[in-house]
């Protein structure tokens, strides 16, 4: 079967040689998988992020322990790992954890494959050379920097207070491992984002979760147990203009629309205290307590404030749970 990344190959001029890293460069992609997942019509994402998904996986272990980013997997059905040789091999979804985003699967077959070693982006070297790659070998890897590191919040109630922006971006980022100079994983990527410059120019950039934050939650992914207490959702999409928080819209039958929430809605506190950006938004409403617990909010519509509460959920007991055969 031809790989469904034919096509978005890196350019030449952007793929890492030998003379710039001190490790085998083949060895260690060979630990980079395609990833390919199933998920039924009527699961809760299905709708947001597809029945049919498509990323990378990186081998953690020789067991075939495989690491990737949850929204490939959350809810799937059936997830297939592709080696460079061709090799198709299933894989069972151990767990996915939202608050870091990772996804953790076990391969149902040996891969026979060298794991990549966790290491800490926190030891870059400001001019470290790092190596962004997909499943495919090194036609599908790319040399490059990290450009920044800090908070990133994104508009569906996620948050991190380190993130890793690196450039050039990769053609197909999702599940793609960031490997450091020594050739260990310090990064699984994310998202897709664009920096503007001092110019006007737009580049594209990539954003990674930092791999140091997987070990302490590992163990618990790996049995199947939630590996972070499971935080208040309000099934909002929300983002930052002009110093305000204001509403993108709501997911169907969630907190947020039950309440009747609209788009435009502008947030100007939540539990009595001002929020002027998301990061500051999401702390205060995870604070408030475990899902179900009461949201007070103050909202601006036109020229109208008013307040009103809502009865927060779990988003994860929307999720569409794994059968077990």
């Amino acid at each position: 079967m031809a790989s469904p990344f034919i096509g978005l190959e890196v350019e030449e001029e952007h793929r890492p040689s030998d003379r710039a890293f001190g490790f085998d460069l083949d060895r260690c992609l060979s630990s980079i998988l395609v990833l390919e997942a199933s998920i039924p019509d009527d699961a809760f994402t299905a709708e947001t992020l597809g029945t049919e998904r498509v990323g990378n996986a990186v081998v953690l272990n020789t067991d075939g322990l495989v690491l990737t980013v949850g929204y490939l997997v959350m809810e799937a059905e059936t997830v297939i790992l592709t080696t460079g040789d061709g090799r198709r091999i299933e894989a069972h979804v151990l767990g996915v954890d939202p608050a870091t985003g990772f996804g953790l699967l076990q391969a149902l077959e040996p891969l026979g494959l060298p794991a990549l070693l966790i290491g800490d982006s926190r030891d870059l070297d400001p001019d470290e050379p790092v190596i962004s790659a997909g499943g495919g070998g090194r036609a599908h890897a790319s040399s490059g920097e990290v450009l920044a590191r800090g908070p990133f919040s994104g508009y569906w109630e996620y948050h991190l207070d380190e993130a890793l922006f690196v450039q050039p971006a990769h053609p197909h980022w999702s599940g793609a491992a960031l490997i450091n100079a020594s050739g260990e994983l310090v990064g699984v990527g994310s998202l897709r984002m664009e920096q503007l410059t001092a110019s006007g120019e737009v580049h594209p950039l990539n954003m990674f979760v930092p791999a140091e934050l997987l070990p302490p939650i590992l163990d618990d992914l790996a049995r199947g147990r939630v590996a972070t207490p499971p935080r208040p959702w309000l099934g909002l999409l929300a983002q930052e203009v002009d110093s305000h928080v204001v509403v993108l819209g709501v997911t169907k039958d969630g907190p947020a629309g039950r309440a009747e929430l609209r788009r435009g809605d502008v947030i100007r506190e939540i539990a009595g205290r001002k929020v002027n950006d998301l990061a500051a938004f999401y702390k205060q409403l995870w604070s408030l307590g475990p899902p179900g617990v009461e949201v007070p909010l103050t909202l601006q519509r036109g020229g109208d404030l008013f307040d009103v509460e809502i009865r927060s959920a779990d988003r994860a007991s929307r999720l569409k749970k794994r059968r077990l055969n």
